[in-house]
């Protein structure tokens, strides 16, 4: 039936491709672009040649840009037909990784319904959307997507006539004309505001719709899975989903991350949400039209009115005057102008304005309660529920933004801060560990801080300073509730985060709620952190915090540069022990660990899908919640659409409900193949610090990728490295896989895999035997092996050999170039192995969508390299000619970018 699905799913793709690429050729022809044409496969198939071309280098660009994102558009709509079908023929269960499954697993495993709302209520969900450099379209194009999607999806309506669908077809023209005549992506490099007005589109737009709809998917789920109707009915029964963001907060080798930046931000999350919520509340109060001449009033009800009414004087008694028959109506509209003061900040007493989303959630719980008193169940599922969950996810926040800084740039600030306070000896950034935190625990005996606010320290204190004390402004007026973790990049031992208490402690912020949080990027970092939180949850302000926590302790981990340290299976399995080790830490200190996790959207930093992602987890990681960041191109991709975004959050509160629930005992954790991982791990990470130890790596990378052309283009806000320093140490990790996507090499995915697997067969054939038992029963090793065999058949052995061409040493590129490829083969030769089948037979939809892009990712990649070639040879000779070549350059790697789905 699967195959079927898929096969059904691959045609359905092959006639619209057809549809959008005969609109796509009429549209051409109309403008007087007809030789473009020639470019396009028109019939929906691959063809065998391209004819020459005869159209100029940016005209081929253009035309195979806009070519790739209507596929990928056509795809999206394809995987929902092909969800919609599979669950239509088999049921609501029959989708991986959804409620339905997870459901029916459940009651497979005897849980009553209450067990199931218990553990429902209890996910909390939190998508942190964050700008990175592989994400080059303008809000406009990414807008102009969305309309293209939705008339696709009209026009396959069968209610619609003949004539209708006409005029369906000459909008989805239109749009593609504007589209043609349209900059796709920044010809300026976008700064922060623009990151930023991304983000919050996502944010004020799309989430509240994709909430809805996963709530009514919940919904119905239940009830078709048998389950009583009357339960699952109040918010409080239902996952808790927050959203987070980064950009306007996350200054971690950003510069441009300063503290009016994040006062800006703060403000503009806190007015997005309350002018949403205001929205909802109108449209609540306009359907509330129940009368009191034919429905009972309750005391309660009344009550309310009375002395809500009273507290917000002449405007109370006006607006209950106009609506003297509707009391459910006059109740909102007293509570909309509780709301207007709150967004004016008119501010008197608690009674006229909201001080935090909570008083406002008690005003529409006792609102629900009346109209559950009154039989009115149905109107408070169909226009209450909404609106309440809308104040219990977004709050008066909208998203929650976390502050993230290097360790290095806090300990640059404590020793101006040092020196400025007149201290012998301020070098603290120098200073042993010991003598760190001997020092750090006295000052903090004391809550008196050493800095004064009127004086200057330097560039990295006054900075820290400023902006830990533009977070102590917000909270002093508005609370914390809009303010997320306090993350300490490149954790490297338990002074880092003592840092912040002392940072805290100057600003007055130690007795709020904030959390300082580690990040362990690096395999030695994430070998380490168990050890660091030990000794920090020891402390004694964390242990006082604690309570204040809610016993809890947050997490961060990095799947970036873990994977640029140690190469994948390092990356890996460093991850998975770390997450054991440190919930072993947090259990012996009576907390509970909560982990995010830095997720990229490429699989060699921890993309993938979030089903399998979460089935992935360590037994007993997963309590109730997840926290993991969305970056890039990742958001369009994930929930630019209000399906496919229903979809993805519905994979990430299913599955935490389903590790959550799960009760794996620590025998069957032990059971696994430990020691082999360890073995194979070992035998990876020789072959990879070989590989990027070696003497003509550097040289090998920045010729034969287009890393160079990264570091010029315009395509975020954030350099791409941390400090300026040209070291791969200092490399950020996203143009670290960019650059090798770009080339095909796709090796931040799969280099060192091959080689340990084949060692292990030939070495210890029957480790490999039993890994192949494991493959298909511990799901982090299925998930491990599926992730890196997808990254095997995305890089193409012909295109790595002709981006190699372009390094210039070839004694070292014939090295280079042989490794890569030999590893390539046996990746690709035992994970099939292990697999049971070559990828080849197993992964027909990935080969079959590969092939249908191939061609016209040919003409791009020559062209990439042909422009690359002509930049290094003008590059800081000829500035005007270089610009125009960089400009062209950006345009093909965003056309690239869109037919390879993975960048960075």
């Amino acid at each position: 039936m699967k195959e079927k699905n898929q096969a059904n799913e691959f045609q359905n793709i092959i006639d619209a491709r057809k549809y959008i690429l005969s609109c796509y050729k009429e549209m051409l022809e109309r403008i007087d672009e007809s030789d473009v044409v020639s470019l396009l496969k028109l019939n929906g198939t691959t063809n065998n040649e391209i004819a020459p071309f005869t159209v100029s280098d940016d005209k081929i660009i253009q035309a195979y840009g806009i070519y790739f994102q209507l596929m990928n558009l056509i795809e999206e709509n394809a995987a929902t037909h092909y969800r919609r079908e599979l669950e239509n023929k088999e049921g609501v269960s029959a989708i991986r990784g959804s409620w339905g499954e997870t459901i029916k697993l459940w009651k497979e495993d005897g849980k009553t319904e209450d067990e199931m709302l218990n553990i429902i209520s209890s996910v909390k969900v939190f998508p942190v959307l964050t700008a990175h450099p592989t994400e080059a379209k303008r809000v406009t194009i990414i807008e102009l997507h969305r309309e293209i999607y939705l008339l696709i999806v009209k026009n396959e309506n069968t209610m619609y006539s003949v004539s209708e669908k006409n005029i369906i077809r000459e909008k989805i023209i239109n749009l593609l004309e504007r589209w043609w005549r349209t900059g796709e992506i920044y010809l300026e490099k976008p700064d922060l505001t623009s990151e930023r007005d991304n983000i919050l589109h996502y944010f004020s737009k799309v989430f509240p719709l994709v909430l809805e709809n996963s709530d009514l998917k919940l919904k119905s789920t239940w009830v078709e899975m048998g389950l009583d109707s009357s339960k699952l009915t109040s918010p409080e029964e239902y996952p808790v989903y927050s959203f987070g963001s980064w950009v306007g907060g996350d200054r971690d080798g950003h510069p441009l991350v300063t503290p009016s930046i994040t006062q800006e931000t703060l403000m503009l999350h806190r007015n997005i949400a309350l002018n949403l919520i205001h929205d909802k509340l109108v449209d609540l109060a306009s359907r509330l039209t129940l009368s009191a001449n034919s429905n009972k009033t309750s005391e309660l009800l009344k009550n309310a009115i009375n002395e809500k009414a009273n507290a917000l004087g002449d405007k109370g008694s006006k607006a209950i005057m106009r609506n003297p028959y509707e009391p459910w109506r006059q109740y909102v509209s007293l509570l909309i102008l509780k709301l207007d003061n709150t967004i004016t900040d008119i501010h008197g007493d608690s009674s006229t304005f909201y001080r935090s989303s909570v008083a406002l959630q008690e005003d529409l719980r006792l609102l629900r309660e009346v109209l559950i008193e009154n039989g009115a169940n149905g109107i408070v599922q169909d226009i209450l529920f909404p609106v309440e969950r809308i104040v219990q996810c977004f709050g008066f926040h909208t998203a929650k933004l976390d502050i993230r800084q290097n360790s290095d740039f806090h300990d640059k600030a404590v020793s101006q801060i040092l020196e400025k306070s007149d201290y012998k000896d301020f070098d603290f950034a120098n200073w042993e560990e010991d003598k760190r935190v001997k020092f750090l625990s006295n000052e903090l005996k004391s809550l008196a801080p050493i800095s004064d606010v009127t004086l200057s320290y330097g560039k990295e204190a006054d900075n820290v300073l400023d902006y830990f004390r533009v977070l102590r402004k917000h909270i002093d007026n508005y609370g914390t509730e809009g303010i997320g973790s306090l993350i300490v990049s490149m954790t490297r031992s338990m002074s880092d985060l003592l840092v912040v208490y002392f940072l805290m402690r100057e600003t007055q912020l130690l007795k709020t709620d904030l959390r300082v949080v580690p990040l362990f990027e690096t395999v030695k970092d994430l070998e380490a952190g168990a050890s660091i939180l030990d000794k920090f949850l020891d402390f004694s302000i964390t242990k006082n915090r604690k309570a204040q926590l809610l016993n809890t302790q947050e997490v961060m981990l990095g799947y970036s540069d873990s994977n640029k340290d140690g190469g994948v299976i390092a990356s890996k399995w460093s991850l998975y022990k770390a997450m054991l080790a440190l919930s072993e830490v947090a259990k012996k200190h009576e907390v509970k660990a909560v982990y995010f996790h830095g997720r990229g959207g490429t699989i060699s930093r921890g993309g993938g899908k979030y089903h399998r992602f979460m089935e992935s987890m360590p037994s007993n990681t997963v309590d109730g919640q997840v926290k993991l960041t969305v970056q890039g191109e990742s958001i369009a991709q994930q929930f630019g659409n209000k399906l496919t975004g229903t979809y993805n959050l519905e994979m990430l509160a299913s599955g935490v409900a389903r590790q959550t629930s799960c009760n794996c005992s620590e025998k069957i954790e032990e059971e696994y193949p430990y020691e082999t991982i360890e073995w194979l791990l070992n035998k990876s990470l020789v072959k990879y610090r070989e590989f990027v130890e070696h003497d003509g790596f550097l040289n090998f990378f920045g010729q034969a990728t287009s890393i160079d052309l990264l570091e010029h283009t315009k395509i975020g806000s954030r350099p791409a490295r941390r400090s300026g320093k040209r070291t791969l140490g200092d490399l950020r990790a996203i143009p670290w896989v960019f650059s090798w996507n770009l080339s095909r090499f796709s090796l931040t995915g799969w280099y060192g895999v091959g080689e340990a697997l084949k060692a292990l067969k030939v070495e210890e054939p029957q480790k490999f035997s039993d890994l192949k038992e494991y493959a298909s029963s511990w799901p982090f090793l299925k998930y491990f092996l599926i992730q890196t065999e997808t990254n095997l058949v995305l890089a193409n052995r012909d295109i790595m050999k002709v981006y190699a061409q372009m390094a210039k040493d070839k004694a070292s590129k014939e090295e280079l170039l042989g490794t890569i490829l030999d590893d390539h083969q046996n990746g690709i030769d035992y994970i099939g192995d292990l697999l049971g089948k070559p990828a080849s037979e197993r992964r027909t939809g990935q080969f079959a969508n590969m092939k249908i892009r191939e061609k016209e990712l040919n003409v791009l990649h020559g062209l990439h390299i042909k422009y690359l070639k002509e930049w290094r040879e003008i590059k800081d000779v000829k500035p005007y000619e270089e610009g125009i070549i960089l400009t062209k350059l950006l345009t093909i790697v965003n056309s690239l970018s869109g037919g390879l789905k993975s960048t960075g």
